[in-house]
This record gives C-alpha cells, sequence and structure tokens, in this order.
C-alpha cells in the first residue's frame, strides 16, 4: 500500500530534489541553467513545500519558497503527482510572466533527469551515462528513505526504531551519503558524515545499480560480502525495511 501525501514528498525531494546533482553531472543540464537566476517554489496543500533555486550555473533545493520567482501551487497531493507524471498542467500563481523559464528551461530539465532515472538498456551500456544514471539514482533513493521514514505510516514506524546518529551509505570508496536520524526524523545528507553510528557499503557501482534495480538479492548480497554493514545493526535494519518500500513508491 502507498499513499498520495508519502508520493508527493518523494516526487518534490526526492525526484525534484536530484536536479541539483542533475546539474553537476550533465553537461547539457548546466547549459540550461547557465545564464539564469530564479527559483520555483512548490505549495501542495496538504503535503509539502520548497524551492528549486537557480543561480550562477548552479541549482539547489530549499526548504522555503516564500520569495521565489515562480510559485506554482496545488490544491492536493494528487495535483502535485499529476504535474510530475505528465498528466496535469500547474498554472503559476506567482511569476506567470516567467512561464518560459518553466517550458524551455524547467521542463527540458525533467525530460534530462527522466532519461537518466528511467535509462532504457541501450543507454546504459555507455559506461559514462551508466555511472552517472547510477549516481543520481543513489541521491533519489537516499532522499527517498528519509521521505517514507518521515511521512509514511509503515515508514514511521520503521523509523520510531532508529536511534539517533549517522547512518552511512556509500558505493566502493568514493561515493558515500547520510541519513541523519534525530529523535526519529529521518534527514537525507548528500556527503558522508563526520562520524558513523552504522553504515552499508556496496561493493562497486555496478553491484550498487543491480541492487537498485532488484536485481540482486540484498540478502544474499550480504552474504556474499558484496555489501557490509556494521556499527549498530539495528538501524541498518530498520533502514532496510524502509529501503524496502521505497521499490514500492518509484515504481
Amino acid at each position: 500500500m502507498t499513499d498520495a501525501k508519502t508520493l508527493a514528498y518523494i516526487n518534490l525531494h526526492a525526484i525534484l530534489g536530484t536536479i541539483p546533482y542533475l546539474c553537476e553531472l550533465d553537461e547539457k543540464a548546466r547549459e540550461l541553467i547557465k545564464n539564469e537566476k530564479v527559483s520555483i517554489g512548490f505549495r501542495v496543500k496538504g503535503g509539502p513545500s520548497g524551492a528549486l533555486c537557480f543561480a550562477d550555473g548552479r541549482a539547489w533545493f530549499a526548504e522555503v519558497c516564500d520569495s521565489c520567482n515562480i510559485i506554482l501551487p496545488f490544491s492536493s497531493p494528487e495535483k502535485f503527482n499529476g504535474m510530475i507524471d505528465g498528466t496535469v498542467t500547474p498554472i503559476p500563481s506567482k511569476g506567470f510572466t516567467r512561464i518560459g523559464f518553466l517550458l524551455k528551461k524547467f521542463l527540458p530539465l525533467t525530460d534530462i533527469l527522466s532519461s537518466y532515472l528511467r535509462a532504457d538498456k541501450k543507454a546504459l551500456e555507455d559506461p559514462i551515462f551508466f555511472e552517472k544514471s547510477t549516481i543520481l539514482m543513489f541521491h533519489l533513493i537516499t532522499s527517498a528513505i528519509a521521505q517514507i521514514g518521515n511521512v509514511d505510516p509503515i515508514g514511521q514506524a520503521s523509523a520510531s526504531y532508529i536511534v539517533d546518529g549517522d547512518i552511512k551509505l556509500a558505493i566502493g570508496d568514493d561515493l558515500a551519503l547520510t541519513i541523519r536520524a534525530k529523535d526519529h526524523v529521518l534527514t537525507a545528507v548528500h556527503s558522508a558524515p563526520e562520524s558513523v553510528m552504522s553504515f552499508m557499503r556496496f561493493e562497486d557501482i555496478r553491484l550498487a545499480r543491480a541492487l537498485f534495480d532488484g536485481e540482486v538479492n540484498a540478502v544474499a548480497a550480504v552474504g556474499e560480502g558484496k555489501v557490509r554493514i556494521g556499527g549498530m545493526i539495528s538501524q541498518v535494519d530498520n533502514v532496510n525495511r524502509i529501503l524496502d518500500r521505497v521499490a514500492l513508491y518509484l515504481a
């Protein structure tokens, strides 16, 4: 079972929240925002709010959107989710004169992001594309874990057992992100933690991708030593329970 409110949080914070990392990795995405200075606020009644900001050739996500150039309001989580799946066209409540940015820059950005997140097998044969696609999925999944742990009722039950501290999620030795637990609220931190209470490390990027795509059994990978876990195992166990729900929402 999934719910529209949780999906809206994932769509905003995990899907759209991956755009800043897309702009770091993809030259076409960077080119689209090269000379832009604009922010788009999303307000979902009964759901999340936040903003995507663009300036000086980079992008970032902000939790508040009051001072945005463009504000897109949605009357329900279902309406916002409809924008993400292409069945709802939003009307700005602010910044209608900047609609050109939405049509000529923002929508192409989301198309590029979709090409990475829903990549076809032919595209994944290119090792550079494969690496970028998997890194973006890693950022997305980390953010989705936090949103499900905070909003989804089943995810909240698992989060209630996670003690305070940082859980390190790593691919090999070069890429690490963090799930930070504080008072049973989870935050995705898109960098390695300074101190680690527990960790989950995937052997390499190909194993990580196979796990993300459901092609490899996670329990078997742990048994084979391809996925290493350590520290406070109860933290990792409950994060894994939440991770199981990520696939349901991202299917």
